[in-house]
């Protein structure tokens, strides 16, 4: 898996996401490419933008920490055609370019950032989680959806 903190890595996500345009197609799914790229922000604004989404209550915290975290923090992909989270749900047309200079600046921020910085940081619905757990969430979710779109 790649390592989001480091800055070839990320340099190739990026790349990546230059490959898309407005009119790029999902190869499975129901998002847009602009729905997507923001659907990807989300992961990073509950990290460096938290106010724009609740934090979920002790229950629902309890039962994300104990069924979904594995799945989500863990090495293995995720299938095609998985469960999306409500909070994650895009269902209105974005801004293609805006949505992806944020991702970029999301993903350049995070690798600059470091390892270091996320070890032991709290996520939103998972607790405290080390580096590579971090770097397996991210890393999972933007691979998932550029291969979603072909690059």
């Amino acid at each position: 898996m790649e390592n989001v903190f480091d800055a070839k890595d990320a340099q190739n996500y990026i790349d990546r996401i230059n490959n898309l345009t407005p009119e790029t197609q999902g190869l499975w799914g129901k998002m847009a490419v602009d729905q997507m790229l923001a659907h990807c922000n989300v992961s990073y604004e509950m990290v460096y933008e938290p106010e724009k989404h609740k934090k979920p209550g002790s229950i629902a915290k309890f039962i994300l920490k104990s069924f979904v975290k594995p799945k989500v923090v863990g090495e293995k992909a995720y299938s095609q055609n998985g469960p999306t989270a409500p909070q994650f749900i895009v269902s209105d047309r974005k801004n293609f370019e805006e949505e992806k200079k944020r991702l970029v600046g999301f993903i350049q921020k995070t690798q600059q950032l470091g390892a270091s910085a996320f070890d032991g940081k709290e996520s939103f619905s998972f607790g405290k989680l080390k580096s590579q757990e971090w770097n397996n969430m991210f890393a999972k979710h933007l691979n998932h959806h550029l291969a979603q779109f072909g690059v």
